[in-house]
């Protein structure tokens, strides 16, 4: 029972809080007239009239021939585009020669690491080591 009453205040509260915020609301009307007026101004500077787009779209037709601005804006940015190209690829061809470089180093150590590993084990002492008996060419 007791909770019927809290919620019967609580919408109670509610709606009086939106009744009072409704009135305030009202008072402040003065202020929202002169910003619609702002915003007309600011429609008006900022959109064209129709006869002034309806111009703007006609200047230059579709089978038209462009202008010398719009190909060369045109054809710099197709420059721009491949010169990024060429940098990114140039970079992950230098990135992938590095790593393929340092493979080669580890393996290449491992390798003489082995042989030299090879070397020792099976030297029995009779002959100098291999680096003093290898033949002149």
């Amino acid at each position: 029972m007791i909770w019927k009453q809290i919620f019967f205040l609580s919408c109670l509260t509610a709606f009086v809080l939106l009744a009072i915020l409704r009135l305030g609301g009202a008072a402040v009307g003065s202020k929202q007239a002169a910003g619609e007026e702002d915003k007309e101004n600011l429609k008006k500077k900022i959109f064209l009239q129709e006869s002034d787009a309806s111009n703007f779209f006609k200047k230059r037709g579709k089978r038209s021939t462009k202008s010398l601005d719009e190909l060369n804006a045109e054809n710099r940015q197709q420059l721009r585009a491949d010169e990024h190209r060429r940098e990114y690829y140039e970079e992950q061809r230098n990135e992938f020669e590095n790593f393929v470089e340092e493979q080669n180093d580890e393996q290449e150590e491992r390798s003489r690491e082995q042989i030299e590993q090879w070397r020792q084990w099976h030297y029995d002492g009779l002959y100098p080591p291999y680096l003093y008996n290898r033949h002149r060419i």
